[in-house]
């Protein structure tokens, strides 16, 4: 009588890349294959996004909309690329308004840091040390002059817009206000979006 055979437990095995030396650089997050999607560069290593929450897609599509019929032909409103501050950070900001002239085409994947004169991030629960402090001070010592750190209300769900300008002499940002139902602002023009939109049903 033959013993009885049993299935053993496939292994998956996921290879990570095994990073270099002196870490990644921005060729490396547009040449390496079979990134996930969003994968960021922050201080030579590889950042991967986790699945976002509703919230973090309602708020994207309503300021990029809003940054669209605010805003003349000498921007341009780019969602979810890469921007290039130096040799090891290519982070992607969920929106940025960048000057139209840096667009060169449908295959684009980034811009250049000089080149954006907006960045904003939607906190994310796996993103929050990243988008309060190390982003807006990689992006103040880039010199990109202004960043709009979004968050969700915890009483009420609704989006809160707090509002930075960079101090050019300390290379900083500097909070000018929060924003609740609507965000009114001059720079880096003239900027007036409705918040309210933004559905906040379970």
């Amino acid at each position: 009588m033959g013993g009885i055979m049993t299935a053993e437990p496939v292994k998956h095995r996921v290879r990570w890349p095994v990073p270099p030396q002196d870490g990644y650089t921005v060729d490396d997050l547009f040449t390496l294959p079979d990134l996930p999607p969003h994968t960021e560069l922050i201080d030579g290593s590889l950042v991967f996004v986790r699945p976002q929450r509703r919230f973090h897609f309602l708020v994207i599509d309503l300021l990029v909309n809003g940054l669209r019929s605010c805003l003349g032909p000498e921007f341009s409103v780019e969602r979810e690329m890469a921007v290039i501050l130096d040799k090891r950070n290519g982070p992607e900001p969920d929106v940025s308004v960048v000057r139209a002239d840096a667009v060169t085409g449908l295959d684009q994947t980034s811009f250049q840091a000089e080149d954006v004169l907006l960045v904003v991030e939607v906190v994310s629960p796996d993103s929050e040390s990243r988008d309060r402090t190390t982003k807006p001070l990689k992006y103040a010592l880039a010199g990109i002059p202004n960043y709009w750190r979004v968050e969700q209300d915890g009483t009420n769900g609704r989006p809160l817009v707090h509002v930075y300008e960079l101090d050019p002499m300390t290379q900083s940002y500097v909070h000018m206000g929060v924003h609740r139902d609507r965000i009114k602002v001059d720079k880096p023009s003239a900027i007036a979006i409705d918040l309210s939109p933004v559905e906040v049903r379970p």
